[in-house]
Order: structure tokens, then C-alpha cells, then sequence
């Protein structure tokens, strides 16, 4: 939807795609679907589900063995996100490298954008 022609929407690390398809294994999904809801201290929170099938208007990114939906509504606020999966002694998880967001809260479980031509919101 929000694509350019032969340039991916996203890109994934070598570490997320391991960790996606780990997943997609585990529990016989076709995919992990990306998006965004309002919510958290910054106004916008990522979404992850996996997923049996694509939804209408999803814009698909597959590397090797790993698949990411990225829901219509959140493609144009994910464009040029890197995803990527991170382990420390404390915790581990999925990253998004997010050049769009312009504030995070403290805890970075929630982001905010610039507003869109003739709104106020946070996305």
C-alpha cells in the first residue's frame, strides 16, 4: 500500500528472522502480524500477533523461513522500520529500529509520530 517498488517496507535482522520463524514453528503460523494501537504514555503502542493467514491490505515482507504482515493502517508509521531481535541478561525481545517516531515513553513500550496534514493526533 505505502510501498516503493522494489524497496521492502521493513527490514529484518538476521536475529528477529531466526526468532520469527522460531515462532512460526512452534505454533504452525503462517506469519507475524505487525501493527500499531492507541494506547501507552506516548500515544501509540506496537502490536504483534502471529497469524494463519494475511489480511486484505496487508503488506507482506518474507526473508528466508520468516514472515511479517504488517497490518494497512500501521504501513505508512512502519515504513523504513528495522526489526530486530535483542537478548541481554535482563530481558529479550523484539526491537523496532523506528525511523518515523519523533517521542518515546521512558520504558520505550510506546511511541509517538508527527502529526499527520491537518491533525493534531499522535498518529
Amino acid at each position: 500500500m505505502f510501498s516503493i517498488p522494489g524497496k521492502s517496507p521493513v527490514t529484518i535482522t538476521p536475529a528477529a528472522e531466526r526468532q520469527i520463524a522460531r515462532l512460526m514453528a512452534q505454533k504452525s503460523a503462517r506469519g507475524l502480524r505487525i501493527g500499531l494501537k492507541k494506547g501507552g504514555c506516548a500515544g501509540m503502542e506496537y502490536t504483534m500477533e502471529l497469524a494463519e493467514n494475511a489480511s486484505p491490505g496487508d503488506e507482506v515482507v518474507e526473508q528466508g523461513e520468516a514472515r511479517v504482515m504488517i497490518a494497512p493502517t500501521a504501513q505508512m508509521f512502519l515504513f523504513g522500520t528495522e526489526i530486530d531481535y535483542e537478548t541481554s541478561l535482563l530481558e529479550s525481545g523484539f526491537k523496532f529500529r523506528n525511523p518515523n517516531v519523533t517521542d518515546s515513553c521512558g520504558c520505550g513500550e510506546s511511541v509517538s509520530f508527527a502529526p499527520l496534514e491537518g491533525s493534531r493526533a499522535k498518529a
